[in-house]
């Protein structure tokens, strides 16, 4: 097993904001996370990826539990790639400098040693997302999609046996965002990662090749397994307080509004089906 959830509890304020949540991720599985905002999806992905410390439950990644066993060692075997840390980046630094940064584990790479190993690895991720044309550019001259697309590669660089991706289309241009969404799905049909977790909001936002889903609403999983058993439209209406229409086509997902549905203003706001 991967990632192995038993349990799991966030609370923050005296208020339970995640949990109890059981999750289970086994080699080869490509999943994706969604709910409405503040459904607990960053959260649960900042605990499996040992960021976050459980109130309660455990979570054991890659054989070895949370809290027994060095997780700066651990973390080296996960990859993240997020808007938080793109935030961190240098603008005045390269993609090919942030990249091969990443193998030690550093966002600048005056720290450390490189040999032709470390720049022959920095080569292939950029190689990997179609960053070769601009691995000499600054990283602030960049495009958003540009990017977001050198965030995963850095993620990528190290070899990691597990890939988590929060929200990594948000804000891009519908351009932007297929040339990412095509990237991802060819990297989801590859052995590695072993397994890889995507958040979104939004289902056509999730790449062809990713496999299984979790749903989650005010922090307790709504339904969770194969992706077409899930990623439908009763269990993401009550997820979301809406009724929503979803087709599966040509490899993609697809959600509206329902136009059969009598849906108006409720008295506290909220629209609702009749």
């Amino acid at each position: 097993m991967i990632i192995d959830v038993r349990g799991l509890v966030v609370r923050r304020g005296g208020r339970t904001i995640l949990g109890p949540i059981d999750w289970q991720i086994a080699d080869g599985e490509r999943w994706v996370v969604l709910g409405a905002n503040g459904s607990g999806k960053t959260t649960l992905l900042s605990a499996v990826g040992l960021t976050l410390w459980p109130t309660a439950g455990t979570v054991d990644v890659l054989g070895s539990r949370y809290g027994k066993v060095d997780s700066r060692e651990l973390r080296r075997r996960i990859g993240a790639a997020s808007s938080a840390v793109e935030q961190e980046l240098l603008d005045r630094l390269t993609p090919a400098d942030l990249v091969m940064s990443a193998i030690n584990a550093a966002t600048e790479p005056w720290w450390h040693e490189y040999g032709d190993d470390d720049r022959r690895r920095t080569r292939l991720a950029l190689e990997r997302l179609g960053l070769t044309d601009v691995a000499d550019q600054s990283f602030g001259t960049l495009s958003a999609g540009e990017r977001r697309r050198v965030s995963i590669a850095r993620a990528l660089v190290p070899d990691p046996d597990v890939l988590l991706l929060d929200e990594p289309a948000a804000s891009l241009d519908l351009a932007a965002r297929e040339t990412l969404l095509a990237d991802l799905s060819r990297l989801a049909a590859g052995a590695r990662p072993s397994a890889m977790v995507l958040v979104s909001h939004h289902v056509e936002e999730i790449p062809p090749g990713f496999d299984r889903a979790l749903v989650l609403a005010a922090g307790r999983i709504v339904a969770m397994g194969p992706i077409e058993d899930v990623v439908r439209g009763d269990v993401l209406s009550a997820a979301l307080h809406v009724p929503l229409v979803v087709e599966h086509r040509d490899g993609r997902i697809w959600a509206r509004l329902d136009p059969a549905a009598d849906t108006r203003p409720s008295h506290g706001g909220r629209t609702i089906a009749s």
